[in-house]
C-alpha cells in the first residue's frame, strides 16, 4: 500500500471515530442554577449612550421609575409654560401679591384713584419692589392732575402700603406686593442682567430700619378691617336716617 492510500485511511477511522461521538438527538441548552438572579442590562444615563448599548423593552414603568429616583414620570402630554403679557424688553415682568390685601383695598378705598394708583405702583416695580416714578409721572400715566396723585399718594403711604425712600423712588411693602427678579436684557455696550432680591430678605432689612414708623416695619390690615367696620356702621346709620327721612316727609304730605 502506498503512502498515499494509508494516508486517506487513516483520515477515514478519524472520521468514523468523530461520528461515534456526536449523538443523533437534538440538543438541549442546560438550565441555569436556580436562584441566581439574571443580569440586567444597564439602563443609559444619557439618552445618547442609547447609541452603543443594549436595550430591552420597558414592560413594567415602577422598574424605570426607580431607576431614576430624581426624575417624575408620566405618560401625560408635555405641559405648556404659564404665559404673562409683557414688553419684549422686560419678559416675565409680574409681581407675587397678596390676595387679602386686595380685598381690604377693594372694600376700603371709596375712591378710584387710590386703588388706580396702587395697580400703577404694582406694575412699575422692579426687583426688590422698589417703584421709580415721580409724581409728574404717576399724574401723567393715570391722565389726573400732579395735586390729586400728591393726595392720593398721601393716603396710600399712611397706610404703610409703600413708602418713601427718595425723591422719585418708593418702595413697596413685601407683604402687600412684591417683585422678587427681573431680567435686563443686554445692549451693545453691557451684558445681560438677571437680578434677584427675595422678599424676607427686603423684610428683614425693613423691619431693622428703625427710622421708619412701626407701620412699615411691621405692616398689618387690621387697622383698615376695623376703619372699614366704623365706615359700614356710619353708612347703615346714614342709610336709616335717610329712610326716617323719607317717612316724614310721607307721613306729612298725607296730613296735608
Amino acid at each position: 500500500m502506498s503512502s498515499g492510500d494509508d494516508i486517506l485511511l487513516r483520515v477515514a477511522e478519524i472520521n468514523s471515530l468523530e461520528s461515534s461521538l456526536v449523538s443523533t438527538e437534538p440538543q438541549r441548552r442546560r438550565p441555569g442554577a436556580r436562584g441566581v438572579p439574571q443580569p440586567k442590562l444597564p439602563l443609559a444615563d444619557d439618552p445618547a449612550d442609547a447609541w452603543d448599548r443594549p436595550l430591552r423593552p420597558v414592560k413594567d414603568l415602577d422598574e424605570v421609575a426607580r431607576a431614576y429616583p430624581g426624575r417624575k414620570l408620566t405618560l401625560d402630554s408635555e405641559r405648556k409654560p404659564l404665559e404673562f403679557y409683557g414688553r419684549a424688553d422686560e419678559p416675565n415682568a409680574f409681581s407675587m401679591d397678596s390676595l387679602e390685601f386686595f380685598l381690604v383695598i377693594a372694600q376700603f378705598f371709596r375712591e378710584a384713584l387710590p386703588l388706580r394708583l396702587i395697580l400703577l405702583m404694582i406694575a412699575c416695580q422692579k426687583a426688590g419692589g422698589r417703584i421709580p416714578l415721580t409724581q409728574d409721572e404717576m399724574a401723567h400715566v393715570l391722565d389726573v392732575a400732579r395735586t390729586k396723585v400728591n393726595e392720593a399718594l398721601q393716603e396710600v403711604m399712611g397706610h404703610g402700603i409703600v413708602f418713601r425712600v427718595k425723591r422719585g423712588v418708593y418702595q413697596f411693602n413685601p407683604p402687600y406686593s412684591y417683585r422678587v427678579a427681573e431680567f435686563i436684557p443686554g445692549t451693545e455696550t453691557t451684558d445681560a442682567q438677571y437680578i434677584r432680591v427675595d422678599q424676607h430678605e427686603t423684610i428683614a432689612k425693613i423691619r431693622s430700619d428703625e427710622s421708619l414708623p412701626d407701620l412699615v416695619r411691621f405692616p398689618s390690615l387690621e387697622r383698615m378691617r376695623q376703619e372699614i367696620e366704623r365706615l359700614r356702621e356710619e353708612r347703615t346709620k346714614m342709610r336709616a336716617e335717610r329712610r326716617r327721612e323719607r317717612v316724614q316727609q310721607k307721613e306729612k304730605g298725607a296730613e296735608q
